[in-house]
């Protein structure tokens, strides 16, 4: 019980869910990736990794979790989350691919929760956490980082200049004893965590960051 004058969390229900789904929700086992972040703005970045993801993984579909604010970037600079929400909406434009302000309706701030109250939602479901190689660098920043190992699988996508620092970092050394043979990336959602996969795909230097000072478009694709 809590305190006196305390009150309990709401429980998640799927049907909440689902409303923050668009009034969809996965049939059971499916295979989900989860690309978090901010979107401020959505890119061809982001697009290209969930197609990554949709092909070597064997995905159902991707999520995009629109963050309604990055305890790691400041809010100065952030657009409101329905502009974001909208813009990647209308960059997705992919069947397998569904935006969602998700986060607000769990009330989570950070990955770990958010993964832990989607799992407890919709247990039938297949989790996969997609995340860049610029991330997984910097992982040992983030809140409860070694539960999101401990407690969902993990695919990491390279990015220009990263992958050996990121190879070389706190987690992928804390997990190596897990990484999965990158042939093996389509086994990966229905592994058990801890588990996790090194992806080499076509390398697009895009961010966000370039596109809000000017020096390229959203839509623009920089691969190399």
């Amino acid at each position: 019980m809590g305190k006196p004058g305390s009150t309990r969390p709401a429980i998640i229900t799927p049907t909440k869910v689902g409303r923050a789904l668009g009034g969809y929700l996965p049939p059971p086992g499916a295979k989900i990736g989860l690309l978090g972040g901010s979107f401020n703005p959505a890119h061809q970045g982001h697009l290209q990794i969930s197609r990554e993801a949709l092909r070597r993984l064997g995905l159902d579909e991707v999520w995009w979790l629109v963050s309604p604010q990055n305890p790691l970037k400041p809010q100065n600079g952030m657009a409101p989350l329905s502009e974001r929400v909208t813009k990647a909406q209308e960059l997705a434009r992919h069947p397998k691919i569904r935006v969602t302000p998700l986060e607000s309706l769990l009330n989570t701030q950070f990955t770990a929760d958010t993964l832990r109250k989607l799992r407890k939602s919709l247990p039938k479901a297949h989790f996969v956490w997609l995340l860049g190689a610029d991330n997984l660098y910097q992982l040992e920043k983030w809140h409860n980082w070694q539960q999101i190992f401990d407690e969902t699988v993990v695919a990491i996508f390279d990015r220009p200049s990263y992958a050996l620092r990121a190879l070389a970092g706190k987690a992928a050394r804390t997990f190596a004893s897990y990484r999965m043979d990158e042939r093996s990336a389509r086994r990966l959602a229905r592994s058990k965590p801890p588990a996790w996969v090194f992806l080499h795909t076509p390398l697009n230097p895009l961010s966000a960051t370039q596109i809000r000072s000017g020096q390229v478009r959203s839509g623009q694709s920089q691969f190399l």
